[in-house]
């Protein structure tokens, strides 16, 4: 299920306030999440980091960029737009952590533990060590990287074509966060791929609406100052959040459509929501005035909304308890009886962050064999057959993590008057 994301605001990142860093410590020990690496794990990134495997194609001629929030380091993708006669081509690289990670491996050992890299608002408790996930294998600008690279070819409406996808070095020329490229589009000054972005990103989220599909919007929360403490915020996503995030939901399901043609592979899956929760969305938007026009759907009500108004925040949050049950389904054979994800409205798999997920690094590999014609490496096999569990504990943690932490802060801000108005999935 979704879940509330909390940030402290960028300015407020570097240093933590004090007050705040001891309880969000406690969450950390309460739900075992890990504090470092083992020596065995962090000597075997720092050899690792030294001596990748690299590919033999060079794909730095490509001029990428990545699109993040302010700060991050830990950048999984780069893309590329180009305009064709016809269409589109989309180059969407993805950090190879496979370069760096041995199977069986110390490394290896221990991102199967995490399953996933966890955000607090003051840290992260990362999958990888830091000199990968934030350096060696992060797809830093000015960098040459090894990476999974991705030509998604597309027509005129943002349909794709074609679909190719090999080992390559590659090179970020830009390192880009979302209100800097909301602010060229709006001021009419994005170019290339930005500009191109601007006009992609539209025509994928009308597919997505057309196939039944939603994204939700909903507002992450900031930990601002706030006279003689700190206080929650709701910052509002901008449409560049969705067009990034569109690229990548685009090349999840072309990852999923390939794995569903070989028989082999790792679905992310969601069931349709039931009845009971569908009404209470309903009862949910007439109490906050969110119109629901007679025969629209669900997807449909959300793409009409704007996420900056109160009550459609509200709302948007309500919302989410409609894409709970999200699960990875692994299969050799035969696919999943329901291999679609309700949100996506189509088979989709999670390909696109292997620094942060564990699942990512699997369902690349298993692409990569796909597409060069080769037999499925023999450790990707056996992982798919037994990961799925651990992919379910994100961080090695017990479940219920991000709720703690949110419901730690809230009485703190919410207590002193602080909370104002009022996520991933």
């Amino acid at each position: 299920m979704p879940y509330t994301t909390i940030r402290l605001k960028p300015a407020e990142q570097d240093e933590p306030a004090a007050g705040l860093a001891p309880g969000f410590a406690r969450v950390r020990r309460d739900f075992d999440l890990p504090d470092g690496f083992p020596p065995a794990v962090a000597e075997e990134a720092e050899r690792v980091a030294a001596a990748p495997a690299l590919p033999s194609e060079d794909r730095t001629d490509v001029p990428l960029l990545t699109i993040d929030p302010p700060g991050s380091m830990d950048l999984d993708q780069a893309m590329c737009i180009e305009r064709r006669e016809r269409g589109y081509r989309v180059w969407y690289a993805i950090a190879d952590v496979a370069a760096f990670v041995r199977p069986g491996g110390a490394i290896d050992a221990e991102a199967r533990v995490r399953g996933e890299t966890v955000y607090l608002p003051d840290v992260r408790v990362p999958l990888h060590p830091p000199v990968l996930s934030e350096g060696a294998a992060s797809l830093l600008p000015g960098q040459t990287r090894p990476a999974a690279l991705w030509r998604l070819d597309l027509d005129a409406e943002g349909r794709v074509t074609a679909v190719d996808l090999r080992r390559a070095l590659v090179r970020s020329r830009e390192r880009l966060d979302y209100d800097t490229v909301q602010a060229a589009v709006d001021g009419g000054t994005a170019e290339g791929t930005v500009a191109l972005l601007a006009e992609v990103g539209p025509l994928r989220l009308a597919l997505e609406r057309a196939r039944g599909g939603v994204s939700l919007p909903t507002p992450e929360q900031q930990v601002v100052p706030s006279g003689d403490g700190y206080a929650l915020e709701f910052r509002t996503s901008l449409p560049s959040e969705g067009w990034n995030a569109q690229i990548s939901l685009m090349t999840g399901m072309a990852a999923a459509t390939m794995m569903l043609e070989a028989g082999i592979g790792v679905l992310r899956v969601l069931p349709p929501a039931g009845p009971a929760d569908m009404a209470k969305v309903r009862r949910a938007a007439a109490g906050l005035g969110v119109p629901w026009p007679d025969g629209a759907s669900f997807g449909d009500v959300v793409h009409d909304l704007d996420p900056a108004l109160p009550g459609t925040a509200a709302f948007l949050h309500e919302a989410t308890i409609l894409l709970r049950g999200a699960a990875y389904a692994a299969f050799d054979g035969a696919p999943p009886a329901q291999p679609d994800h309700a949100a996506v409205a189509a088979p989709y798999a999670h390909v696109t962050a292997p620094l942060r997920r564990l699942v990512d690094r699997y369902a690349t590999e298993v692409c990569l064999a796909l597409a060069a014609g080769a037999e499925v490496p023999e450790p990707v096999r056996a992982a798919l057959g037994t990961c799925p569990s651990t992919w379910r504990r994100p961080g090695g943690a017990r479940p219920g993590w991000s709720a703690r932490a949110s419901t730690w802060w809230r009485p703190r801000s919410c207590a002193r008057g602080w909370a104002r108005s009022s996520t991933p999935w």
